[in-house]
């Protein structure tokens, strides 16, 4: 199986636990793999054949920008969701990241993996 990524997909949205949390926007990093058998799009050289990582991208900041949860956890459970649900992908790892979160490192979060990898 290939694999379409994504990195550093930056977008600010309302994320965490502490009340000035709950109303200042914060930016989220994602960095996606997802599996996709790109040898149809190869032969075809046509976009509708392809997992169109522009739409995946444009989907995601649409729903982050929008959303307000509390935990990063959830926030990637959804994200995840969304990827696996509405662009048929049997297989992802999806890594979220929020920057500057803990003083004296460059990022927190989680990994996830969802599905099954072919």
């Amino acid at each position: 199986m290939d694999l379409v990524f994504i990195e550093d997909l930056r977008i600010e949205t309302i994320i965490g636990i502490y009340d000035w949390e709950r109303t200042t926007r914060q930016v989220v990093a994602l960095d996606i793999e997802m599996a996709f058998d790109n040898s149809r799009p190869a032969a075809s050289d046509r976009i509708a054949d392809t997992l169109d990582y522009k739409a995946v991208s444009k989907r995601l900041i649409a729903f982050v920008g929008e959303s307000r949860f509390e935990l990063v956890e959830t926030l990637a459970e959804r994200c995840a969701a969304i990827i696996r649900d509405e662009f048929g992908v049997p297989w992802l790892r999806l890594k979220l990241s929020k920057p500057g979160a803990v003083t004296g490192s460059r990022a927190v979060g989680v990994v996830i993996e969802r599905g099954t990898r072919a």
